[in-house]
């Protein structure tokens, strides 16, 4: 009996010495919100007297897994939890569960908010630091939109850009400041396109369901500026078409290898809008642009003032076509000293080529080769000045009418123009196109019968010139 007695007295004194631990506790972290079959993740704070021992996860509306658990047999600590949204508009949730060494268990649940992946944004102020607009998105510019000196702006294939309305100050337009970089590097397979606010082109399309392309000053347009070298009354100027208020509008310096970034793939329409008197934008406007930079496969539509235009630089431009521009097709200035090759000009509103000459003490010469001009309704074929610093050579002029023509041939520099080739209308002569001697290097053909000119194979799919039919 007594023996009975003291076994009791042990046993009842080690169960009151058997310690007691805390339940755990489970934070509830702040609600979220995410896009469809996006992620986000959740950190959710435990403490655990007993210490931790292990932790499950669930979801709704979507998926989670642990993506950092917490430390075992410690008292306190968080889990790390990843959720992928799924793809009902509406509320999800995660619920974490944390088990300790007693075996007790806590949990807490997160609020998602699920969303519709947002395809518009709308930009209101300069790109001051590196940014990525998203292929199959509308990105749509409120203003005059500067990508900053020492900032990168990407472009992602299929992006469509679209200005909104607007003219003087008001003006819409993206422009690459000196020291900025844009990196539009579009596919044969998804180009990018800049746009007005009334295009109701989505991403996907080529053409436009709802604009003609011969309308223009519908938004500003794309200028890229740079530190390459201008022959200009001073090292540096105030691009045109930007006020001089605004000092993201300076081009020009000393270093010809300048790199502005790239653009691939790049259609351009329905721009020039006009910020004063004979002031507008140019569809694509090169200054000071440097050889650094890559321009291919580009197209210029339905641009009120010119299609392109360069003021010095030294940046190369191939695979380009202007259709439709409401001034000169291609307009040279401040000598430039790139190269323009497999180029087609559609439809020039005055000059198919505006070829000017330096305007300061430097002197650079540029290069035109491998086009093909649909002169159509243009005023004029090619006008140069007496010091017009170019070479033109392989080019073929089709669809001419009185009145259009090569005015002069520069003589204050060497120029070589050769290998030029031109369908006339019936009962005319070259020399009455072709002036001031310059149908001594003109061919005259029959129509397409020409074996110069663009490869145009090079604009197929990816250009609304070509799937229009334009380009015959």
């Amino acid at each position: 009996m007594f023996a009975l007695v003291a076994s009791l007295a042990v046993f009842t004194a080690c169960k009151d010495d058997e310690e007691t631990f805390s339940a755990p506790t489970v934070s509830t972290p702040t609600p979220v919100s995410a896009e469809f079959s996006t992620d986000v993740e959740l950190s959710f704070n435990y403490t655990a007297d007993a210490g931790f021992k292990s932790a499950t996860v669930s979801a709704t509306n979507g998926s989670a897994v642990i993506k950092t658990n917490g430390t075992s047999g410690s008292k306190s600590g968080s889990v790390v939890v990843t959720y992928t949204a799924g793809t009902t508009v509406g509320a999800g949730s995660v619920i974490l569960t944390v088990t300790d060494n007693s075996n007790q268990t806590a949990s807490g649940t997160a609020v998602i908010s699920v969303l519709e992946e947002q395809m518009e944004y709308t930009i209101t102020g300069n790109i001051t630091e590196n940014t990525t607009w998203e292929t199959g998105k509308v990105y749509i510019l409120a203003s005059r939109i500067a990508v900053v000196s020492g900032v990168t702006l990407t472009i992602e294939p299929g992006v469509i850009v679209k200005g909104e309305a607007g003219t003087g100050a008001n003006a819409t337009a993206l422009l690459v400041a000196r020291g900025g970089k844009i990196m539009a590097e579009g596919t044969a397979s998804s180009p990018i396109i800049f746009t007005s606010i009334a295009d109701e082109i989505m991403p996907g399309e080529v053409a436009s369901p709802n604009l003609d392309p011969s309308l223009n000053g519908l938004w500003g347009g794309l200028l890229i500026l740079g530190n390459a070298p201008i022959s200009a009354s001073a090292a540096s100027v105030q691009i045109e078409g930007i006020p001089p208020s605004d000092q993201n509008g300076l081009f020009g310096g000393s270093d010809a290898s300048d790199n502005s970034g790239v653009i691939k793939y790049v259609s351009i329409r329905h721009g020039g809008a006009n910020i004063g008197e004979g002031n507008e934008i140019n569809g694509l406007t090169l200054g000071g642009v440097g050889s650094g930079t890559v321009i291919e496969n580009v197209e210029i539509i339905g641009n009120q003032d010119d299609g392109i235009e360069w003021f010095g630089g030294t940046v190369n431009v191939k695979n380009a076509i202007i259709w439709n521009p409401g001034d000169d097709a291609v307009d040279t200035d401040m000598s430039w000293g790139g190269t323009l090759d497999n180029f087609v000009v559609v439809n020039a509103g005055d000059e198919c080529f505006e070829l000017d000459g330096p305007e300061g003490a430097m002197a650079a010469k540029h290069t035109i080769k491998n086009g093909t001009v649909y002169a159509l309704a243009a005023d004029g074929l090619v006008d140069n000045d007496a010091n017009s610093y170019v070479d033109m050579m392989n080019v073929y002029f089709r669809d001419i009418k009185d009145g259009q023509d090569f005015d002069q041939l520069p003589v204050d520099y060497t120029c070589v123009f050769s290998s030029l080739e031109a369908t006339l209308p019936d009962g005319t002569a070259v020399s009455d196109f072709f002036k001031g001697g310059s149908d001594a290097f003109v061919t005259s053909v029959a129509l397409d019968a020409n074996t110069v000119g663009a490869d145009l194979t090079k604009f197929e799919g990816w250009s609304w010139a070509h799937t229009s039919g334009s380009l015959k």
